[in-house]
């Protein structure tokens, strides 16, 4: 055959081209995997530039003017005799620390730190991309993401606290690292890191660290000495050489070894320094005593505390130190005379009222308030003496079950509110009453019933079934109770899942209870039109040359209707003047009140309001067990703080509500056809 076709036949196709259109559509599939590759990858670029702008950015910004030590900070009240501020309380820090500047730090400090924890520290821009990349490598191989943090990355994380394990945290402390170094020079930022690393036995940063474990300052000591003090915070507990110290020699020769290694010191200068012996001992120097704080001026460094935390996004930790050693001014709402009060009774224990059956010392907390601009004037969290900083405070520290004393905030408040009741509306005080919500009634705490009473009655007797029906009414029941409570009133202790109930609400039951300064904060709306301020135990925070750091100005919100709040105090006097508060009642000026009482009357309270002051109190035992005791001891208390306050000030009375003058049953029976009667 000659191989060529015949007349009219179709050629065959030759293998070479069948090969290059296989070839070409390989290219164009591979070419389409690509784009959409690359359209992915330039998608998921922006996505995480969008997210790193929007999310980390805000995180990342921080500078080292922030974080100004060396000076005590002081605390000022308002003397209102001459309207000038005097000092109250200077801090000294609880830990021990004593800044060191960069030029009185030995060269073999210095160098010590950045062999052990970031060799390429003075080259890097705040990140070493290599250990960076071992560290994600880790995560995708079964390990974590942990490691490889530069000495910036480490300093940032001790100023913040920002330890979570987590990506996000990761690429945070990246950027600002970056940023960090682009606004801060090297010598700054491992000045500021040798400064704030924990260095074991309550010391902070290789000044106090010096005198703790050598007995003399920073410049003076040998490498041997330096390599030591850099060793323990890699694990401050198990390189304290007073705990261990043998593991503190270990390590130190691992950091001497590397120093020797990156050339920072030779072979001789590392033997002499392996062979020296090292004599620890703890500094004959000035002991840290503790000066023993009140139980405001602790309030007022945690409140700040949690401002500072907030305002520059630092840890606990760093705020601490911070108030303690920056040098700020702290204008704090404390009234000298109310609190001058307060201690008169708290620190007597003969003023306590007296107990039986019990071993333990009855216990009790007040905060007095001024009820128009939210300043606490004065506290205290315990009876007797204080003999320790941060201990128990009872008054912001320790949860307790308010009792009745909440029904006017959960339940009354908010029927009237919501133009459910009014004083003259009747109600059936009766064991037979059946709720819509729930197949539950409270018994009263006498055991015996009144029938058909009007709301102005039931409150005066503090009538449990009364309240119980009142919170059955609410559009969303116990819900609606909470929604004040919560989103009106300022309470942060309650537990939804728990507290969202009939029993919580109407008798103050709670989960984990409440602290007496929000039961005193709430109440402080009834006096003020129904407005709602939050707290506040300082007015203002500036720093040492009197720049304002942190204005706290008020926070209102409107809990109640105006009228709601007048016709709270109308009903709240006639319970103290002729109902379970009258052990309160001043007579000088009036007074509106609840008494409360939790289980098996192992709590009782007494929260009160005049046109002056507002205050809560709360007593019981810390170990709970009931208190056998005359009278409510709480009541007591109150009139006992709050009569002298009272003294030589002018007759005020509280506003009188626009009363409806209907009388209409919560279930729409008239006293004819009430079928209880």
């Amino acid at each position: 055959p000659t191989g060529r076709p015949e007349e009219g036949e179709r050629p065959p196709r030759r293998p070479r081209k069948k090969r290059r259109r296989a070839g070409n559509t390989a290219l164009k599939v591979l070419g389409t995997l690509l784009l959409v590759g690359l359209c992915t990858g330039a998608l998921l670029c922006c996505f995480a530039a969008v997210y790193i702008n929007r999310v980390i950015v805000p995180l990342a910004d921080l500078s080292l003017d922030d974080f100004a030590y060396g000076e005590n900070s002081v605390m000022y009240y308002e003397d209102k005799a001459t309207g000038q501020y005097v000092e109250m309380t200077t801090l000294l820090s609880t830990t021990k620390s004593e800044w060191v500047d960069l030029e009185d730090m030995p060269d073999d400090l210095i160098n010590a730190a950045v062999a052990i924890e970031d060799r390429h520290f003075w080259t890097h821009s705040g990140v070493d991309w290599g250990r960076t990349a071992r560290a994600v490598l880790s995560m995708f191989t079964g390990g974590d993401i942990q490691g490889g943090s530069t000495i910036t990355q480490q300093m940032l994380k001790n100023l913040t606290d920002y330890n979570e394990v987590t990506v996000k945290r990761k690429i945070t402390e990246i950027v600002r690292a970056l940023r960090f170094t682009q606004n801060n020079s090297k010598e700054d930022t491992i000045e500021m890191y040798l400064n704030i690393i924990p260095l074991g036995s309550g010391c902070e940063g290789v000044g106090s660290a010096s005198y703790e474990y050598f007995g003399k300052p920073v410049s003076e000591l040998t490498l041997a000495e330096c390599a030591a003090i850099v060793g323990i915070t890699n694990l401050p507990t198990y390189y304290d050489p007073f705990y261990n110290e043998q593991n503190n020699k270990d390590r130190q020769e691992t950091i001497l070894r590397e120093m020797y290694e990156q050339g920072y010191i030779d072979y001789q200068q590392y033997k002499d320094a392996v062979a020296e012996e090292l004599v620890f001992t703890r500094s004959p120097g000035e002991e840290y005593s503790q000066t023993i704080y009140s139980y405001y001026t602790e309030v007022v460094i945690d409140d700040v505390v949690k401002d500072l935390m907030q305002l520059k996004g630092i840890s606990e930790d760093t705020a601490k130190t911070l108030l303690y050693n920056g040098g700020y001014n702290v204008y704090t709402c404390l009234d000298i005379n109310v609190q001058n009060n307060i201690d008169a009774i708290y620190t007597d224990l003969e003023a306590i009222p007296n107990t039986w059956g019990s071993d333990q010392q009855l216990q009790s907390a007040i905060v007095v308030m001024d009820p128009y601009d939210g300043r606490i004037l004065g506290l205290s969290g315990g009876v007797g003496e204080k003999t320790i900083n941060f201990g128990l405070n009872r008054a912001t520290g320790t949860k307790r079950p308010p009792g009745s004393s909440i029904k006017p905030l959960s339940a009354y408040g908010p029927a009237i509110d919501l133009g459910l009741i009014t004083p003259e509306t009747t109600v059936m005080d009766s064991p037979n009453v059946v709720l819509n919500g729930i197949d539950w009634l409270p018994a009263n705490d006498s055991r015996s019933y009144m029938g058909l009473v009007t709301i102005y009655t039931a409150l005066q007797y503090s009538i449990n079934t009364v309240a119980a029906q009142i919170v059955d009414i609410l559009p969303q029941g116990p819900q609606t109770s909470y929604d004040y409570l919560v989103n009106h009133l300022g309470f942060t202790s309650l537990v939804p899942e728990h507290d969202i109930a009939y029993a919580p609400m109407s008798l103050g039951q709670f989960y984990n209870g409440c602290t007496v300064r929000e039961m005193a904060q709430a109440y402080c709306s009834i006096v003020n039109d129904g407005i709602f301020t939050y707290s506040r135990t300082y007015t203002m925070l500036t720093d040492s040359e009197g720049n304002i750091v942190i204005d706290n100005t008020p926070r209102t919100i409107q809990a109640f209707d105006p009228n709601t709040a007048y016709t709270l105090t109308y009903l709240l006097q006639n319970a103290v003047e002729h109902g379970t508060g009258t052990e309160a009642a001043l007579w000088s000026v009036p007074v509106a009140g609840k008494t409360g009482s939790s289980g098996q009357y192992m709590d009782r309270w007494f929260v009160g309001c005049t046109p002056y002051y507002v205050a809560a109190v709360w007593t019981g035992y810390d170990e709970q067990e009931r208190i056998n005791v005359s009278g409510n001891p709480a009541a007591q208390l109150w009139k006992k703080v709050m009569s002298p306050l009272h003294d030589g000030l002018a007759w005020k009375s509280f506003t009188y509500p626009y009363l409806s003058g209907e009388n209409t049953g919560i279930f729409g029976y008239t006293d004819e056809e009430d079928p209880y009667l």
